[in-house]
């Protein structure tokens, strides 16, 4: 039997963290297009089940074209069972009450529920609130003789939560007779023992929305022996676009053509694909009279990718013993804001570099 496991589509993602309204639009069309692809990919592979575990949805209110790219592409492939747990951020009501349901849709709620898959292979699932999620492991009773997956959508206790989502206790669900713990809300791949006979899974999201999701992505497709309990799986790269950071070191260049220069140089050894979306971060140390211009330099490398973003962290460098005996306007003003005692030396650093250009007549950004 073959199953995917899959989480975090966020269908209808406004896809803030790109500045182009077409981008933002595009990006929004691709995640309809990932998950159509991905179950297109189950037909052909002979994939019996998916399992969509949390956060199918992004947001309270679904475009009509969300909804309905869902329930047919479900309607299209009657041979495959879609489970789907409803996550932190599917608030949407999906699907509506008078919304015709197929018979290969099914769903979970605040109690366990049950579907056997055949093969000696059995889902369990149950939707996590505050009000259940004490309970709920007290309640979780799988058959010894069985496979027995189980899908629940939050973070898992040994990590650190970002967000509203639920905390689920791994230790409450050791020894349990779990063979495959589907989980959803991280969105990147992590796998990890549950027991001596289980692991736990996080697949990731099909697409990255920001450049702090980088790494593969894509779904989890499950190999099941049921009457041998056993199980192989792997992650199936998916995305359409992948976000990278690179980070330039740019330590003693004075001039933007320099700093464009070597930072084509890195972009052309990290080989990134045009399609995708690149973040450069510049670090390094420069002199506080270099002449660096972020949009000069983003304005020559915009066009090379889907999505091009230039983050500054480099830091001044202040020579003040060669500013002692100068006797310019220049100079003195240097002295004084070394003089200060309350302010940081990085902030000494960008209060000079700043007042150094308005001495120039040059644009402050």
């Amino acid at each position: 039997m073959r199953i995917i496991h899959c989480a975090d589509i966020h269908l209808d993602s406004p896809m803030n963290r790109l500045d182009s309204t077409e981008k933002r639009k595009e990006r929004k069309a691709e995640l309809i297009k990932a998950f159509t692809d991905m179950v297109s990919f189950a037909s052909d592979e002979d994939v019996s089940a998916i399992i969509i575990a949390g956060d199918l949805f992004d947001q309270s209110r679904v475009s009509a074209t969300a909804r309905n790219a869902v329930m047919g592409t479900i309607e299209k492939y009657p041979e495959i069972e879609f489970y789907y747990l409803k996550g932190n951020h599917d608030k949407a009501d999906f699907p509506g009450e008078t919304e015709q349901v197929p018979d290969n849709f099914h769903m979970f709620s605040d109690r366990w529920v049950k579907y056997d898959l055949g093969e000696n292979t059995v889902l369990y699932g149950v939707e996590m609130t505050g009000e259940n999620s004490i309970r709920i492991y007290s309640e979780l009773n799988p058959d010894v003789t069985c496979f027995n997956i189980v899908t629940m959508h939050g973070q898992d206790s040994l990590s650190t939560g970002k967000d509203d989502a639920q905390t689920i206790s791994v230790r409450d669900l050791k020894n349990k007779n779990i063979d495959y713990l589907a989980l959803g809300h991280v969105h990147s791949y992590k796998e990890e023992r549950l027991d001596s006979r289980g692991l736990y899974c996080y697949p990731g999201c099909l697409e990255a929305r920001g450049y702090d999701e980088t790494g593969e992505h894509g779904f989890v497709l499950l190999d099941i022996n049921g009457p041998s309990r056993t199980c192989s799986y792997r992650l199936i790269s998916h995305a359409i676009r992948t976000p990278h950071n690179l980070k330039v070191d740019i330590t003693g260049l004075s001039r933007s053509t320099d700093m464009l220069n070597r930072i084509e140089d890195e972009l052309d050894n990290a080989d990134y694909p045009s399609k995708d979306l690149v973040e450069v971060e510049l670090t390094g140390e420069i002199g506080f009279e270099s002449e660096k211009n972020l949009s000069f330099i983003g304005k020559q490398l915009e066009d090379r990718y889907f999505d091009f973003k230039i983050k500054d962290s480099t830091e001044y460098k202040v020579d003040y013993e060669s500013y002692r005996l100068d006797e310019s306007l220049k100079g003195e003003f240097i002295r004084t804001v070394e003089a200060e005692k309350d302010i940081s030396e990085e902030d000494k650093a960008e209060i000079i570099r700043m007042g150094i250009k308005a001495l120039k007549g040059e644009e402050i950004e």
